[in-house]
């Protein structure tokens, strides 16, 4: 029998949970915003949301097309210049975590958003860095999420955008890199954290119904699984209720811009 739920709601709600009350959170587009507007919905009101348009504090009702979407602003406690936002949050170490996606990892957490193939032919150009690459080094700890396959977790990136752990091990402290890196990798089969001295991405968790082979199996490299595996419990009613209306008031405004745009009071999972 299959759940009554997506593996993309499972990896959302995954994801969610990691993210604790209070925490200052640099958040991208799609599936991160997603995630951090879920978590601040339920378990965690008052988490900062920042976005990297200058926007500090957002609480939006729907989630946002890009950076530059309006309700970011609207929604914000303060709306600061660009430069403010890397230089002084997160150059200076106030971020605690950096939510990123990518079209590739490697089995030390280095991730591409820049090109797939060559890089002077690439068969695809993607958007590129961003502010992923500062994102990567200098915030406290940053969560990557993405869909598991051989085409996203690759042996070798087609080009490093952002750094993980580098060559593993050392490389990244003996860099000089402040931030903790990808202390958590969260896909729609599990989540892998780095091992504690190789920095090699490990599956410590999966979801019910995902076996160890399966995650294996869409890994591009001989996936290193650790000694114990848990299996982590579905989505709550209540988490699939918040996610699930987050998405249709995100559909209907995007339909109807015009219409004003319901704000939901915060929920507690709390038992």
């Amino acid at each position: 029998m299959s759940p009554d739920y997506t593996p993309e709601e499972m990896m959302t709600v995954a994801a969610a949970r990691t993210l604790r009350d209070g925490a200052v959170c640099f958040v991208g587009i799609g599936l991160p915003s997603a995630v951090a507007n879920l978590a601040r919905l339920t378990h965690a009101p008052d988490l900062v949301l920042i976005y990297e348009s200058g926007t500090i504090g957002s609480r939006p009702a729907v989630l946002p097309l890009s950076i530059g979407d309006g309700e970011l602003a609207t929604t914000a406690t303060a709306v600061v210049p660009l430069p403010e936002i890397f230089a002084y949050w997160l150059q200076a170490g106030r971020i605690d975590v950096g939510f990123l996606g990518a079209a590739q990892i490697d089995r030390f957490g280095n991730l591409n958003s820049t090109v797939i193939g060559p890089y002077d032919r690439p068969a695809t150009r993607l958007p590129g860095a961003g502010g992923a690459q500062e994102i990567s080094a200098l915030a406290k700890e940053t969560y990557v999420v993405l869909k598991q396959s051989p085409r996203t977790f690759v042996p070798a990136l087609d080009f490093r955008t952002s750094a993980g752990f580098l060559e593993g091990g050392d490389a990244r402290a003996r860099l000089g890199l402040p931030g903790a890196g990808p202390t958590w990798v969260i896909t729609d089969l599990g989540i892998l954290r780095p091992h504690p001295e190789t920095r090699e991405l490990e599956l410590r968790e999966r979801y019910q119904g995902v076996t160890v082979d399966q995650v294996r199996s869409a890994t591009g490299w001989p996936l290193r699984v650790a000694d114990r595996v848990d299996t982590l419990p579905p989505p709550t009613a209540t988490e699939l209720i918040v996610l699930r209306d987050l998405h249709a008031r995100t559909r209907e405004a995007h339909r109807h811009p015009a219409l004003p745009r319901v704000r939901p009071a915060s929920l507690s999972l709390a038992p």
